[in-house]
């Protein structure tokens, strides 16, 4: 489209409004914005959703070209691997043509029946002998525009569903319960909640209300079969900082309330036997401090063949990057201590601030841990699972997720004999013939394939293997199942791709690029092996808050890129949880810059060493990482042809100035407090995208054009903030587009064909920027 046919960008109406905190005074002309339920707001999102269709119209043939490619890759009718809980196998069935999935079931063949049923994937649900479908997603939607499942629970007996659904995309979930033999759904109903979760035996429900701010913070107890009006309050977390849940146990003992704010944690247990009874705290609240807890057994591991009741302690009172103790409850009682027990593992404290000092990559030597943990950079411990046959540990090092495993029998003779516990690292087999090794190396970089492993699909505390699936950028998941004893890997299912995909097509590298004060940052870069690496179109995307990882996962839809000669990076800035709780702090509150030059200084190091075009480069980022988009566009908007930013939290300040807003009050652990700290507002102020953005034509000189995403039902980032954002962008004279989601909440539309089509939508606009527009 050429500037003579080219539509105007729609103008908001500009109404000055002063925001004046600590002596700084700030104009915003779209403040009335705020009022999202405002006609003249409707009207404003209609425009820009007919501008950006306008705009658009041409990628159409693009699009629908995507669009087939990624679905000519999807197999459409396919099942999940059955898992066992309780009495039956559960599994997930999905249909060609049909936006959701269905829920199944069959019957156990007996107490020791471990090895999944063989069912016909293309067999129409209902029809296997013996079959049940529990839940069907696409029935439970029908005359609703968005549709989400937000808990499904199912009673030991297999009887009774918990089911909570959102129909509106605004996180809060609608719960029934429905007899799943016989459909009939019981007359009490828990309205606009967080969450609900039956005891075991189904004759009480545990559910969590949420607050005007959106935060669950009071926990109710039903008693089934009576009237919710008589249902009782039972836990109330006063301090708005802190989120509630409420949960079972693994070992079906207590009820669990956790309660958390983004820096101190408490757990409140219940006995399942006595669910009228009093929570009472296992350990105290203590401020700065996160701990869990779970109690286990090693079965005959003491005196005379008795057992040894323990409880294991994940806490971070004595490590920032957590510890695992466990307790032997034979020769202790409560109250518990912090720090109580054996250490079974333990992080690395360097680069966190309350750490000896040193670079978060420092290898870290501990003789309480094992040998498998010795020398690693950047450890953190992430959990333990203890199951009747086998111990399952998970930790990142060298910014990865890591899986390791022992039999329990190993894990009792270690633990008491007071030494370190011997696990074995759980690896996924290489590919036949892969070649990886041989590609060449970029930045000094050394090619691999860079995997996600996790234990999963362990729901039965008896199994006696463990489940667990990996991922790569490039390598579809597979869930396999290990035998921890002998060490046998077993392959239940791997993720199909259609067509003629070979993985060893491409290659996947991770890169480490210097910041500007010194630290290391790995950088993870996919690209197909037949690709010339100078100057390549770039994709580059990334997070970097709240500790979460952003760790490898394979994508169908990126493929069309690679495929078309993309480049694709993942900067693994600081504020995310790559390097464990060290990487985190050092990017969160007056250290957050650190994650916005991370992604700039990661870029123009791909960019100079002519690996990759400025012209054609494009950054993507969601929420927090929507944040990071508008800061990098201000800070070096030189070196992206496009930014794509969804549901952008670009008006960072004045949501965290506001504490009626949802969330806001939390969020103060993650960003600091500017309504009663100077420094933390005008650091806010510095990097807060909106107020920083382009305002007037001389300012826009040389910035990318942006492509904003947002719906107008998040709960999360108000659609305000994209809305404010892409006015005053488009009056400065940026080329800013944004598509609004009318029936949406924070994670975009529902059903798998509309989530498709919405990203083959993001992705042609993204191709064109990058020059690879061409059918």
């Amino acid at each position: 489209m050429n500037s003579s046919n080219m539509p105007a960008a729609p103008v908001a109406a500009r109404e000055p409004s002063e925001r004046t905190y600590h002596g700084d005074t700030f104009v915003d002309p779209y403040a009335w914005m705020g009022d999202r339920r405002s006609p003249r707001l409707r009207r404003f999102v209609e425009e820009e959703n007919a501008y950006t269709e306008a705009r658009m119209a041409h990628l159409t043939p693009l699009r629908e070209r995507l669009f087939e490619e990624f679905r000519a890759r999807i197999q459409e009718t396919d099942m999940s691997v059955p898992t066992r809980m309780d009495g039956y196998w559960y599994y997930a069935r999905t249909q060609e043509g049909k936006q959701y999935g269905i829920q199944c079931r069959l019957p156990i063949a007996g107490p020791d029946d471990w090895d999944p049923p063989a069912v016909d994937a293309d067999a129409a649900p209902g029809t296997t002998p013996g079959e049940q479908v529990v839940l069907d997603a696409n029935v439970e939607a029908a005359g609703h525009d968005f549709f989400a499942i937000g808990g499904m629970d199912i009673s030991k007996d297999g009887r009774w569903m918990l089911l909570g659904t959102d129909t509106h995309g605004d996180e809060r979930y609608d719960y029934v319960i429905r007899d799943v033999r016989m459909g009939e759904e019981l007359p009490e109903r828990f309205e606009g909640i967080a969450a609900a979760c039956f005891t075991p035996d189904a004759r009480y429900v545990f559910y969590t209300l949420l607050d005007e701010a959106q935060r669950p913070y009071k926990v109710r107890r039903h008693k089934v079969g009576t009237p919710v009006e008589e249902d009782a309050d039972v836990y109330e977390e006063t301090d708005e900082r802190f989120w509630v849940g409420c949960s079972i146990s693994f070992d079906d003992r207590h009820v669990v309330i956790s309660t958390g704010s983004k820096t101190t944690s408490e757990v409140l247990m219940l006995p399942t036997a006595t669910p009228e009874g009093a929570f009472v705290p296992f350990i105290e609240r203590q401020a700065g401090i996160e701990y869990d807890v779970s109690f286990a057994t090693f079965e005959g591991a003491g005196e005379d063949g008795a057992d040894i009741p323990v409880a294991v302690v994940y806490h971070n009172a004595t490590n920032p990057n957590f510890t695992i103790d466990v307790i032997d409850m034979r020769a202790s009682r409560p109250p518990y201590r912090l720090g109580d027990g054996m250490t079974v593992a333990c992080g690395s404290p360097y680069g966190t601030e309350a750490g000896p000092g040193g670079r978060v990559g420092d290898p870290y030597m501990d003789p309480a841990n094992p040998a498998i943990l010795q020398g690693v950079r950047g450890l953190a411990i992430e959990g333990i699972a203890l199951h009747r046959h086998y111990v399952a540990l998970s930790y990142r090092a060298d910014g990865l997720p890591r899986l390791a495993t022992m039999t329990k029998t190993a894990a009792a003779r270690d633990f008491l004999a007071g030494r370190p516990w011997s696990f074995a690292e759980v690896t996924p087999p290489p590919l036949d013939d892969d070649a990886v090794d041989g590609a060449p190396s970029l930045l000094g970089g050394t090619p691999g394939r860079l995997y996600s492993i996790g234990a999963g699909g362990n729901p039965s505390y008896d199994a006696p293997r463990m489940r667990y699936s990996f991922t790569s950028y490039t390598r579809p998941g597979e869930l396999r199942e290990i035998d921890p004893v002998t060490g046998a890997s077993v392959l239940l299912k791997r993720a199909t791709v259609r067509g003629d995909y070979d993985p060893r097509d491409y290659v996947e590298q991770r890169v480490w690029v210097t910041a500007r004060d010194g630290e290391q940052v790995p950088v993870s870069l996919v690209y197909r092996r037949d690709a010339a690496t100078e100057s390549m179109p770039m994709f580059v995307t990334g997070y970097g808050a709240y500790e979460i990882s952003s760790d490898p996962t394979f994508s169908v839809g990126r493929l069309s890129m690679l495929d078309r000669g993309a480049l694709y990076a993942v900067v693994h800035v600081r504020g995310g949880g790559e390097m464990g709780r060290g990487w985190y702090e050092q990017g969160r509150r007056l250290s957050k810059k650190h994650t916005f030059e991370d992604f700039v200084d990661a870029v123009a190091a791909l960019e100079d060493a002519g690996l990759a075009d400025p012209a054609h480069t494009v950054a993507n980022g969601g929420s927090a990482g929507g944040l990071l988009m508008g800061a990098i566009a201000n800070m070096a908007p030189e070196r992206f042809a496009g930014i794509e930013a969804d549901v952008p939290f670009v008006d960072a300040l004045t949501t965290i100035l506001d504490p009626s807003l949802p969330l806001t009050v939390t969020e103060w652990d993650e960003w600091g407090d500017p309504l009663h700290d100077r420094e933390v507002y005008e650091y806010m102020r510095d990097y807060s995208p909106y107020e920083n953005s382009p305002e007037v034509p001389a300012d826009a000189a040389g910035y990318p054009r942006i492509f904003i995403t947002t719906s107008m039902n998040d709960s999360r980032v108000l659609v305000t903030e994209p809305l404010k954002w892409v006015a005053r962008l488009q009056v400065a004279g940026v080329d800013a587009l944004i598509r609004v989601e009318v029936e949406a909440g924070h994670g975009g539309g529902s059903g798998r064909y509309k989530q498709w089509k919405d990203l083959c939508y993001e992705n042609a606009w993204c191709l064109e920027r990058m020059g690879l527009g061409a059918l």
